[in-house]
This record gives structure tokens, C-alpha cells and sequence, in this order.
């Protein structure tokens, strides 16, 4: 999978549209990141199908389930539910958003 959407997305801290299992998103992306030999995105979910989530909350996408990926123009800042410090990062992060 050509990864190079979901890094210019990280870095320029743009939102991402995707398609997850037949669900329509928009993601804010944070860190880009390896688990059990799978890649995997943490993301903010902006809207599903549409629709924004009840709660903010970060969600964990394998890459494999993703497809259709596009760099939106609209801009997002860290958000404070976003951990960097998490354990699950250490070893395994390939790319992650800058700190403020």
C-alpha cells in the first residue's frame, strides 16, 4: 500500500477521507504505526457516513481496511485526547505529528 496520503495528511495535519470497512470517514491522522506485523493509523474521527461521532475519541485503523484515501484541505491541530507518549507507540512509530 502506498503510504505517501496518509504521511503528506500527518505532516501538513490535513484531514483524510477514506473508506473503512464500506464506512465513509474523515480522519484527523496523528501517528502512522506498526502492530503485530499490521500498519496501523491512530486517528480522530471528524465524520462516519456523513455524520459526526457523539464523542471525540482517538480510534485505531489497520491499513488493510482502508482504501480511497484523499488529502482534504481542511486543517486540524493535536488533539488533547491524543497521547504521543503511549506506550503502544514505543518501537513501533514510523511517523507521527509534530508536538505544538
Amino acid at each position: 500500500m502506498d503510504n505517501s496520503r496518509i504521511l503528506e495528511a500527518i505532516a501538513l495535519r490535513q484531514h483524510l477521507g477514506a473508506r473503512y470497512n464500506k464506512l465513509e470517514l474523515v480522519l484527523a491522522p496523528h501517528v502512522l504505526y506498526k502492530r503485530n506485523d499490521s500498519y496501523f493509523i491512530d486517528a480522530i474521527t471528524i465524520l462516519r457516513d456523513g455524520a459526526e461521532p457523539r464523542e471525540p475519541k482517538v480510534g485505531s485503523y489497520n491499513l488493510a481496511g482502508l482504501s480511497e484515501l484523499t488529502v482534504l484541505e481542511d486543517k486540524f491541530e493535536v488533539h488533547p485526547l491524543f497521547d504521543r507518549m503511549d506506550i503502544k507507540y514505543r518501537g513501533n512509530t514510523l511517523f507521527m505529528i509534530d508536538a505544538d
